[in-house]
């Protein structure tokens, strides 16, 4: 199992399904602790009672159905499928909606789904999803990618109040997938994962979608940030040592 993680790990995003397939068809006795750890490449869904589109992921499927976060209906039906109480339920829609604002402002388009179901610890879980699609023929505002897909997962553990305090245990992780196709460039791909977590104790006076906002919003600049600094700091690193410029190259050629 430690050896298929660490696969998984090195494995882009984009080759991730069929990776797992045939991890699955290897390991089948681990099939579910391969389903659980190992986060895939977000799919949609359209909801064809609201006409939305919402995200397909494990946390709101039941059997080969997933439930919608706008009719909270499971596609295709299912009669007996698991749903959060009426009280989770009014904070999960409220939730739907504020984070659709969210993902307007800071990625200036795509989809959106936030699920909530409760634990086993008389607290709740929450999982907040964004797909963006980046590509020319994408619904982002600025495609300008042959190909490109930013897929955010972020799953918060929000443990009983304790006074006035609650315990919230945000775990993240990004797969970001790119390619390039130009006459200066030519093909260039570039693809990757990376997961971080955080644990924070936050006052309840605010509520706990200010509380969950605040922590995703936190995370999600790490991320960036990280994914900057490595991904595209470390490329191209590596791409101007092998390839430099043409004018460091005119600069190093000796004067004859």
């Amino acid at each position: 199992m430690e050896a298929a993680m660490g696969l998984m790990r090195r494995i882009p995003p984009k080759h991730t399904e069929t990776a797992l397939s045939a991890l699955l068809s290897l390991m089948p006795n681990h099939s579910s602790d391969l389903l659980s750890q190992v986060d895939q490449p977000l799919q949609v869904l359209c909801d064809v009672d609201c006409g939305k589109e919402f995200i397909l992921c494990e946390y709101n499927r039941d059997a080969d159905s997933y439930r919608s976060p706008w009719s909270n209906k499971y596609h295709p039906s299912l009669e007996d499928g698991s749903l959060p109480s009426l009280e989770l339920r009014k904070l999960e829609i409220e939730a739907n909606d504020i984070f659709a604002i969210y993902r307007d402002q800071y990625y200036e388009g795509g989809i959106s789904s936030v699920y909530m179901w409760e634990d086993e610890n008389e607290g709740f879980v929450a999982c907040f999803l964004i797909k963006k699609d980046g590509s020319k023929t994408g619904q982002g505002r600025r495609g300008y990618l042959e190909e490109g897909a930013w897929d955010a997962i972020h799953v918060i553990e929000v443990g009983p109040e304790e006074e006035e305090n609650t315990n919230y245990r945000l775990t993240s992780t990004v797969m970001l997938t790119l390619t390039t196709n130009n006459e200066s460039s030519g093909i260039f791909s570039l693809s990757g994962s990376i997961r971080r977590q955080m644990s924070m104790k936050l006052s309840v006076a605010d509520g706990h979608l200010c509380n969950m906002g605040k922590m995703i919003e936190e995370m999600e600049s790490k991320l960036r940030n990280s994914l900057d600094q490595v991904y595209f700091g470390k490329t191209r690193e590596m791409v101007c040592t092998l390839r430099p410029p043409s004018e460091v190259v005119q600069l190093r050629i000796p004067e004859s």
